[in-house]
């Protein structure tokens, strides 16, 4: 079939090469001038198949109330008159029960297993470099509240054969030797052992120019106007530049993809979370990170990205709106030079994108309503953890296979 994909961040990257190894005829359009220019481009670096949860969760409601006075607070809410975002909100408020955290978290560890397998694969068949490890991720906790709370994730984990070690303080060290100079800061920690990390950036680049190889077009610098509908049938895409004709179109645009769906009568509750990041240079390794760490305290990941360190994260509920926010910047600061002072902060980037944020925290994946229009979005935080089994899903579903896992709940008939 002729496939478009709307989107060239990892998540339409990944798919069209996917679709391409399908034997489908494949364009992907983007309004960006190359490949993981948004999103993708500096996120935190962690692939986080073990540590992966829901941001709805059990006494979420109590603990941003908190965050919204704190002065490194993960949580910052821009309010405005903006149904989209109130009507987000209170469903992502209605998710963090006990009873739908559990469901919640089962879905994202299930995807994000099998994406575990499909980035092996993939990294096999291609030898693509992107200053991948594999060494784990730990979730650090500066207190015993923090410690104790842990144990909901870990009932998850066991309960879906996920692999973890619950660590003491010295085995917080052990993993993460730096951590020796900081000791009296931490209690423990969770380490989900098979995480892994890497450049997103430098993977959707060299997985673009592999998909072209393959006969992948990419339509760069053009803007997406319209979906092209005929009687209730996906026709193509309009655009600034031409009318494309396809008989499949997937919707891979994160943030932005509700926007496209919502002439057609589709309303996909994605809504755009804005992170930050910073990227520094490595001045001294004996206090870098070797692989993730993630800050509980202020939920913040700091990776080792070859000889970068890469610090992200923050929730920053504020609309479609991505300027740098630099009192953000003295949280990612305050952060990694408490806990790893090994980089050259005066020489350190700073960059901000719009997650794509479900209520719920799962992606949604599959068909809609209109015949031939399929959605790959709404992955948040984990569109680089997510991204190879979502594209293999998606693969599947377009060419009218039975995926490897179980994709139904994934799709949005959930929220009808």
């Amino acid at each position: 079939m002729k496939v478009i994909v709307l989107g060239a961040g990892i998540v339409g990257v990944t798919s069209a090469y996917q679709l391409a190894k399908a034997g489908h005829e494949v364009t992907v359009v983007d309004r960006q001038t190359g490949p993981a220019l948004e999103t993708s481009f500096a996120n935190a670096g962690e692939v986080s198949f073990g540590y992966c949860s829901p941001w709805a969760a059990p006494g979420i409601p109590a603990k941003a109330m908190k965050w919204l006075f704190m002065k490194h607070a993960p949580l910052i809410l821009r309010p405005k008159l903006d149904m989209a975002m109130l009507s987000w909100m209170v469903r992502m408020l209605s998710n963090c029960t006990s009873e739908r955290y559990a469901i919640n978290k089962s879905r994202m560890l299930r995807l994000a297993d099998y994406s575990r397998s499909a980035l092996a694969e993939l990294r096999a068949e291609t030898g693509i470099a992107y200053d991948e490890r594999m060494q784990g991720t730990l979730q650090l906790f500066r207190t015993q509240q923090q410690l104790d709370a842990s144990a909901k994730d870990v009932k998850a984990l066991a309960a879906d054969g996920i692999p973890y070690e619950v660590l003491d303080r010295d085995g917080c060290i052990h993993f993460e030797p730096a951590l020796r100079h900081v000791r009296d800061k931490i209690v423990g920690g969770l380490l989900t052992p098979k995480d892994e990390t890497g450049d997103c950036f430098k993977f959707t680049n060299a997985l673009a120019a592999k998909a072209e190889a393959l006969g992948v077009r990419f339509a760069y610098g053009t803007t997406i106007k319209a979906l092209d509908v005929e009687a209730g049938r996906v026709r193509g895409v309009i655009t600034d530049r031409e009318r494309m004709r396809a008989d499949a179109v997937v919707v891979a645009l994160g943030s932005y993809s509700p926007l496209m769906l919502k002439p057609f009568g589709i309303s996909l509750p994605v809504y755009p979370v804005k992170g930050y990041s910073l990227t520094i240079p490595i001045t001294d390794a004996s206090r870098a990170p070797e692989s993730t760490v993630m800050d509980e305290t202020y939920k913040i990941a700091i990776t080792r990205l070859g000889d970068r360190i890469r610090v992200g994260g923050m929730a920053e509920i504020s609309g479609y709106t991505n300027d740098l926010g630099f009192a953000r910047r003295s949280t990612l600061e305050h952060s990694v030079t408490d806990l790893f002072p090994g980089g050259d902060i005066s020489k350190a980037s700073f960059w901000s994108g719009l997650r794509p944020m479900t209520p719920d925290g799962t992606p949604v994946i599959g068909p809609t309503k209109i015949i031939g229009l399929f959605l790959n979005t709404g992955h948040g935080t984990l569109g680089w953890t997510m991204s190879t089994g979502s594209a293999r899903l998606i693969s599947d579903l377009v060419g009218g296979r039975t995926p490897d896992i179980d994709a139904r709940d994934l799709a949005i008939d959930r929220y009808s």
